[in-house]
């Protein structure tokens, strides 16, 4: 991969978008490495993800203007789905996604840190989705997932004035959960993948699922879904270990994701 690094640290993975003397921006070969990079997480040994952007000033400061500048509508639509498709699959990973902003988010790099699971940003980080300003609409989720997150007004308000918000106000609106110090926020984010690391794998994975396909339905069904998700947690080892160990008053041994 020319353009995204991948590497494990316990069983944590780190995916690092790579491209920081264009400040990371998104263009077809780092989509396509990306998609690259998910396709090597080893599911078995690996619980957690943290996606970032190399360098300091930007996590991803949006998609490649000068390649899209010249795209037909017809090329325009298909590099939407390009993104897309690899944005959905990030939101649908069976394992927990951590975003961990480091500087510009704005555009596809606010579009891919929404489909992230949790996100967490360093004090310089600035998001925004800036497309209307040069001729086009959000194409990589942003009218989508933004309002999903923040809610419709907050959303319309930053899409249709493509006005940038700056860390404090990305934690006000919940957009991100957690603010930090930039070189506190690499500690933070493995923090916080440890801590999701160390719990049952299979219930984890299954309370990602829950949660998003719930939200895509009423609550009757999200509450079947549900059910159904609590079910097959059990006869697991994991269940079985989780709940003798606090019946005997216990530490865990060992969740080993089966």
């Amino acid at each position: 991969m020319e353009f995204v690094t991948y590497e494990v640290e316990n069983q944590i993975g780190i995916i690092t978008i790579n491209r920081p003397k264009a400040l990371n921006a998104l263009n077809s070969a780092v989509l396509d490495d990306l998609e690259e990079a998910l396709n090597g997480v080893d599911l078995d040994t690996v619980r957690v993800l943290i996606l970032t952007g190399a360098g300091e000033k930007s996590f991803v400061a949006g998609a490649d203007i000068g390649e899209m500048s010249n795209l037909t509508k017809a090329e325009g639509e298909a590099f939407g789905k390009k993104g897309n498709d690899l944005f959905r699959r990030i939101e649908t990973f069976p394992i927990p996604v951590i975003a961990a902003v480091n500087g510009f988010a704005l555009g596809g790099g606010c579009e891919i840190s929404m489909s992230c699971d949790i996100r967490i940003c360093s004090d310089n980080a600035v998001f925004g989705q800036p497309e209307v300003g040069l001729g086009i609409t959000p194409g990589f989720g942003g009218t989508q997932r933004l309002a999903r997150i923040v809610g419709v007004g907050m959303a319309k308000q930053m899409i249709y004035s493509a006005r940038n918000i700056k860390a404090d106000e990305a934690y006000r609106i919940g957009l991100v959960n957690a603010v930090y110090p930039q070189e506190e926020l690499m500690p933070a984010a493995k923090k916080l993948a440890a801590t999701i690391a160390k719990n049952a794998p299979i219930a984890v994975r299954n309370c990602k699922k829950a949660i998003n396909d719930g939200l895509q339905t009423d609550m009757d069904q999200a509450l079947v879904i549900e059910e159904k998700l609590f079910g097959d947690c059990f006869e697991t080892y994991d269940q079985k270990e989780g709940m003798a160990a606090f019946l005997e008053k216990r530490k865990v041994e060992a969740f080993l994701n089966k």
